[in-house]
């Protein structure tokens, strides 16, 4: 009888006969048919094995029956059976997935055509190409194949070039090369010519880059015109993000011995008569054009229009700057900067300070059309360009502003808070909106201050989208009407302002409706899960899982018992992890699949388990997975591998798995010294020593090569040293180490030679000063310049790369004075220096004495707000920001608005307790919620805690939403206001808060 078959039996009955017929027939299958699906889902090495023993004819049938899209539904006696969400959750398996990844490579080509393995290939690769596809799968790949199949092989891979390692992608480029000499005429080969046809570079797509370069200049000329003519071949130029300098440039000396001349500027662009659009040739090679000798000024800035899409590359910025420098120099050959500005592109991002105060407001104004869309502005640029602007167009309106597309964060708080409310509210939901987002907090609450004191702002509230609509104070939320669930799903919340709204909302609306927002789940109370219906909580659930990462612990704690006491069986696995430890006695042979899958899908750290409890989760892992884990068990465990033990990284992952595993490693947020050291023995166990390592393998490590000793970093940077760079530029702190940049600094300091200068006098003569290029390329790095090398730097050098000095946060208070001082030789005296020269410094106004900072013009609260930024000031230095502010202002503590109040940030620690009573309550009130991030010290945070109260009353009546609101300074409550809380509003104290009560009042 089948309703006693296994899923061994059924695989192999459905391998005889056609599915349709076995099921039709069947009267008792569902029982069967459940088994046989879970079999799929969960023992995924079975079925591998169980399709390996399938005959061809019968793998064809399986094939065929999994990949049969056009199928929406089976029958299965009198049971309808849902064949597209089957398969769907077929798919989502990892293990199913790997299998047929596995099993197609091995029976599909010799079973199917290739057309349809290809289509197999492709369906089963979107969902996980990083792991599946490891070089050694790739000798599994046929070497004979069709025409078309093959290119559409290659086009399958060209697609997922970004989601396969550099290791992995060399393979590919080595099996589509293979493939692609075969079709050559081989009679015809010999050394001084190419297999690289004309064909062949657009079959290539984005591989070319992999092209040796010996063989880039022996391919055919006449071939090349070909390639080069075709429209194709500008499309694909366009997408080689990866191509090095050195490739480039012998793609360009090709190009240009086929005849093709570069220098025309109808060559630069491609005409497109019916769209009148052009398109540029060359693609990113133009990147590293370098033939700039007697180059037309004309030809130089189609050149750099061109140039426009570098940014685009995955390093070697620092040469792109070079070239856009030395052709903004051509381009300017015989004119003004004034003449030549709109007709620059984005080189102009190049400019230094003193060059675009340089700039007359009638310059700026006629090339907006340019700047407007320039990506990549400093912020003191922009202040800069905004006021040049402004100052040509005399008024500020919404007209005005429409015009200014990028440059809108250079329009100072007070100039936005003097436009009226009714061109403020055209301006959050114009076309501008999109630039908003780029505003300092101090210009937000500007906007918002002024659309908050018209008559019309209930009804402004619809059109204040994103994370502009966080800025608006509880306070100001109580006094409006007119709310809807619908209002909500465009809007990014607060925690306090979720709470109130959810519990406007749900006296009128239903909760489904109220979570499909998303926002909205933030204010849910254990309160309002616990009073759910059974039925209304199971249908809501998932708004809660699709949005699990806006949950406070404390909420998903009440999710937990909530679906435990209404659906215990059905209970999601994760939420297993938030009950007591005993709750995970459940989870057991069957159902630990499912648990580590679940678990694997989101963040641990999400679910808040406590120490003891995270110990037990993971040994629970390591029992389901029966103290081993292979690459089927990587693709299960996703974000959970980066909770793994080390003993079990060190003796239970297979290298295989290790491989798998490299990718989710570097996404993980926080590893372990001990974590990070058994990854380390891993990586040199797979790949062997560091010595011999490749490019490829070296790129594949990442961040990883910092866990590598300084000798062995050295090795790798002076082998590759653009490799290097380009990790180094994108290692998180997880993996960020001293030895790391050290190696970098050592790299590009070997790569520039022994260069001596002496730009800045005598006592210069031997010294090396840092170059544009390598302040570029050193990014963090920087930090390894000695004192007297940074007073050495050329003036103009820093002029230009200032902004870049401010963000290096290993400098030390040395370095940091040094740099102060060559901005005093670059821009003179303190009370000459602009807004714009204060702003550009970053950390480096750090290293400002009391006095210096009494010498700044701070009049500009934008100014003071950048200031602001920086967490180290010290108390002396905070309150001579804010006296320079006041006098220079001419306001007084009393007369602060509220985004004077957000602009000054941290500098509001330097308070006294009079001066913070006498802040404006109106004004308190609508920037509460950002004085509630400071940190300020335990005295100023209990002064601010008495503001507090004259907005929302005394602290007995404050309930969640407001603790949420006031943030660190519930951190100034005293001993008995504590006492006087109700237990049910612990959970509304935001951590920072709790933090910031004194031992022995939190005790």
């Amino acid at each position: 009888s089948s309703n006693v078959w296994t899923a061994d039996m059924l695989t192999k009955v459905m391998a005889h006969f056609h599915a349709h017929e076995v099921m039709v027939t069947l009267s008792s299958l569902q029982m069967s048919m459940e088994s046989y699906l879970k079999n799929l889902l969960y023992q995924p090495r079975q079925l591998l094995s169980e399709f390996q023993q399938l005959d061809q004819q019968q793998f064809q049938t399986a094939m065929k029956y999994l990949f049969n899209s056009k199928k929406e539904h089976l029958e299965m006696g009198n049971i309808i059976l849902d064949w597209e969400k089957t398969r769907e959750r077929i798919f989502q398996s990892p293990g199913v997935n790997r299998t047929l990844f596995l099993i197609t490579l091995d029976k599909c080509f010799l079973a199917l055509s290739a057309l349809e393995c290809v289509e197999i290939l492709s369906q089963v690769l979107c969902v996980s190409a990083m792991n599946y596809l490891q070089p050694d799968v790739i000798g599994s790949l046929p070497n004979l194949l069709l025409e078309d199949a093959f290119r559409n092989l290659s086009s399958l891979f060209k697609d997922l070039y970004d989601k396969t390692s550099a290791n992995t992608q060399r393979a590919l480029y080595g099996w589509m090369k293979q493939i692609l000499q075969k079709s050559y005429n081989m009679s015809e080969f010999n050394e001084s010519t190419s297999w690289v046809s004309a064909e062949s570079l657009w079959i290539l797509g984005r591989y070319v880059v992999h092209l040796p370069l010996e063989e880039i200049l022996k391919i055919s000329l006449s071939e090349l015109r070909l390639f080069i003519s075709s429209d194709n071949a500008t499309k694909q130029l366009d997408t080689v993000y990866d191509v090095s300098p050195g490739t480039a440039q012998a793609f360009l000396q090709r190009i240009s011995s086929s005849g093709f001349d570069m220098r025309n500027t109808s060559t630069i662009y491609r005409q497109d008569c019916f769209s009148f659009s052009s398109v540029a040739v060359l693609g990113l090679l133009v990147c590293f054009y370098d033939d700039l000798e007697q180059m037309a000024a004309a030809v130089a800035r189609a050149l750099l229009h061109q140039m426009i899409k570098c940014n685009q590359l995955r390093g070697f910025q620092a040469e792109v700057h070079r070239l856009k420098s030395q052709l903004l120099n051509v381009a300017m050959q015989n004119q003004t900067l004034n003449d030549t500005l709109g007709s620059l592109s984005d080189a102009v991002v190049g400019l230094t300070s003193s060059q675009l105060e340089s700039l007359s407001p009638e310059a700026v104004h006629d090339a907006i059309a340019t700047l407007n869309q320039v990506s990549g502005w400093a912020k003191s640029q922009v202040m800069i360009l905004s006021s040049k602007y402004l100052s040509y167009e005399k008024v500020l309106s919404f007209h005005t502003v429409s015009h200014m597309g990028t440059l809108v964060p250079g329009i100072g708080t007070q100039s936005l808070h003097s436009m009226s409310p009714g061109e403020l509210c055209q301006l959050i939901r114009g076309t501008t909106s999109q630039f908003l987002a780029d505003l300092s907090p101090a210009q937000q609450q500007g906007i918002l201050r002024k659309i908050a004191a018209s008559a019309d702002f209930s009804s402004s509230l619809k059109d204040i989208q994103g994370a502009f609509f966080k800025e608006i104070s509880l306070p100001l939320l109580w006094k409006q009407a007119g709310y809807s669930s619908s209002m909500m799903k465009e809007k990014e919340l607060r925690r306090s302002q979720a709470l109130y709204l959810y519990e406007l909302l749900s006296k009128e609306s239903h909760p489904v409706d109220l979570l499909s927002t998303g926002q909205l789940v933030k204010g849910v109370t254990c309160e309002l899960i616990e009073s759910m219906g059974t039925d209304i909580f199971l249908n809501s659930f998932k708004f809660f899982e699709m949005n699990l990462h806006l949950l406070s612990p404390y909420q998903v704690n009440c999710l937990a018992w909530k679906f435990w006491k209404v659906s215990n069986a059905s209970i999601p696995p994760f939420l297993l992890v938030v009950l007591p430890a005993e709750y995970l006695e459940y989870v057991s042979g069957p159902l630990c699949v499912p648990f580590i899958e679940s678990l694997g899908k989101v963040e641990l750290a999400l679910l808040d388990p406590s120490h003891h409890k995270r110990d037990a989760v993971l040994q629970k892992v390591q029992e389901c997975l029966n103290g081993s884990a292979d690459e089927y068990d990587v693709d299960l465990l996703g974000n959970l591998i980066c909770h793994l033990p080390p003993a079990f990284l060190q003796g239970r992952m297979s290298l295989k798995a290790m491989a798998t595993a490299l990718h989710q490693f570097k996404l993980c947020q926080q590893l372990s010294h001990e974590q990070q050291t058994e990854i380390k023995y891993k990586l040199l166990e797979l790949y062997g020593s560091s010595n011999n390592w490749t490019a490829e393998t070296t790129s594949d490590v990442g961040p990883f090569i910092a866990l590598l000793s300084k000798e062995e970093l050295n090795v790798l940077a002076e082998k590759f040293p653009d490799t290097i760079l380009q990790i180094a530029r994108t290692v998180g702190p997880v993996c960020s180490s001293e030895e790391l940049l050290s190696a970098v600094f050592e790299c590009v300091s070997n790569a520039s030679g022994s260069t001596r200068c002496s730009p800045s006098g005598p006592d210069c003569l031997g010294t090396r000063a840092p170059s544009s290029d390598e302040i570029i390329k050193l990014a963090e790095a920087n930090a390894f310049w000695s004192v007297q090398e940074l007073k050495c730097m050329d003036p103009g050098t820093f002029d230009k790369n200032v902004e870049l000095l401010g963000t290096v946060s290993g400098f030390n208070n040395s370095q940091l004075i040094a740099l102060k001082e060559k901005a005093k030789q670059v821009w003179g005296s303190l009370p000459g220096w602009s807004s714009s020269h204060i702003v550009s410094l970053g950390r480096i106004a750090l290293a400002l004495s009391q006095h210096e900072l009494q010498e700044l013009d701070l009049q500009s609260i934008d100014t003071v707000s950048v200031l602001g930024q920086q967490a180290e000031w010290t108390l002396s230095q905070a309150r001579s920001i804010l006296q320079g502010f006041l006098e220079d202002s001419g306001q007084t503590i009393s007369t602060l608005k509220s985004f004077d109040l957000v602009g000054l940030g941290a500098i509001l620690c330097a308070l006294n307790p009079t001066e913070i009573m006498s802040i404006n309550t109106a004004e308190f009130s609508a920037a509460v919620a950002r004085i509630g991030l400071l940190f300020c010290s335990t005295p100023v945070l209990r002064q601010f805690k008495k503001m507090a109260e004259s907005v929302f009353g005394a602290s007995s009546s404050w309930n969640g939403s407001v603790l949420q609101e006031i943030g660190t300074i519930a951190g100034g409550l005293n001993e008995d206001e504590l006492k006087g809380f109700d237990k049910s509003l612990m959970p509304y104290f935001q951590p920072a808060a709790l933090r910031h009560i004194p031992p022995e009042i939190f005790q």
